[in-house]
């Protein structure tokens, strides 16, 4: 038997790796790397994908926080719920009321409470000028109501509706109620009237990428007087579609306060000026319709099969933004025919 001495055994145990053993560790360890590498890459494009997909849902949900409590307040007139015996509210046909306000989107645009809610289909019809052009494929939503809590102390220039639980209330301005009313049996309410739209600009547009928005005008009291003010709801809504659910039984029929069907805003039941108009039509419940975009693109983002909702047919899109289309449909706490 061949002997080895101690140098010979000491210069075996520190020779190393052999090439090929070398050459198949760093082979190993690359097809790791790569592994986790991939891995990697994955989870974070499933990550930006999650986080830009919840943010449009979050956007959504704020969206709808906003407008919600108000369509479903729409019609109430503080003490009561119907309209006709609001005395100084007007309708578009009559002559312009005095009160009013300054910048008023159209003829008795503010006091018209005989529509507590109206919209226009697929364009923006108002007299006042959208900020930032308005999305002419886009519809309006308005809606006209008063706050929910009585005013103890009325402020000047502030459009007011004073409320009693019989037939006689009446807007006014100012600090005075109205002659004929007394506080121990009517309350005031702040006039509240807010109409939604969609700009094509918003505050984070920059240059070569406008970014649209969700806006609206609203009642503005006080200061140097009543006026319509404009502000921003959200940024990345590109399309707001609204359809409106009818009741079109006659009162006292079985199945009155019921939605028979929805229809655009602008629909022939709902236009008294059209021979196909319903008067015992009344309006139960707004179905609302946002296409949301994100704020900035996508690399490698393919192109979406298109959006179909409410009457429109959107895209398809292939320019690297994100979109979602969110719904809901909002049901009126105080419908009431308009007699």
């Amino acid at each position: 038997m061949r002997k080895y001495s101690n140098t010979q055994i000491m210069k075996r145990r520190i020779g190393g790796m052999t090439l090929i053993e070398l050459m198949v560790a760093l082979g190993i360890g690359a097809f790791l790397m790569i592994g986790a590498f991939t891995v990697f890459m994955q989870s974070r494009t499933t990550f930006r994908i999650n986080e830009s997909v919840a943010r449009l849902q979050e956007n959504g949900r704020y969206v709808f926080d906003v407008i919600e409590p108000d369509i479903r307040m729409a019609h109430f007139w503080g003490l009561r719920t119907r309209s006709f015996a609001v005395q100084g509210r007007a309708t578009p046909g009559d002559p312009a009321s005095a009160l009013s306000p300054a910048g008023d989107c159209d003829i008795n645009w503010t006091v018209n409470l005989d529509e507590a809610v109206e919209g226009s289909n697929n364009s923006y019809t108002w007299a006042c000028a959208a900020s930032g052009n308005a999305v002419g494929s886009a519809d309006t939503l308005v809606v006209r109501r008063t706050g929910v809590n009585p005013i103890a102390v009325l402020a000047p220039n502030t459009l007011y509706l004073q409320s009693s639980r019989g037939d006689n209330s009446a807007l006014f301005v100012g600090t005075t109620i109205p002659g004929g009313f007394l506080a121990t049996t009517s309350s005031t309410f702040e006039l509240v009237v807010n109409g939604y739209y969609v700009s094509q600009n918003s505050t984070l547009s920059t240059a070569g990428n406008p970014v649209p928005s969700l806006r609206r005008k609203f009642l503005r009291n006080g200061g140097g007087g009543a006026a319509i003010a404009d502000e921003e709801i959200l940024p990345g809504v590109e399309d707001m579609q609204v359809q409106f659910g009818v009741d079109t039984d006659v009162e006292g029929a079985a199945n009155r306060g019921v939605v028979d069907r929805y229809v655009n805003p602008d629909d022939s039941i709902l236009d008294d000026t059209n021979a196909a108009f319903n008067p015992d039509a009344r309006i139960l419940s707004v179905r609302i319709w946002l296409r949301l975009r994100a704020d900035r693109p996508e690399n490698g983002l393919p192109a979406d099969n298109g959006f179909s909702y409410a009457d429109q047919n959107a895209g398809p899109f292939n320019d690297g933004f994100r979109r979602t289309v969110v719904s809901k449909t909002i049901y009126l706490r105080n419908a009431r025919p308009a007699s």
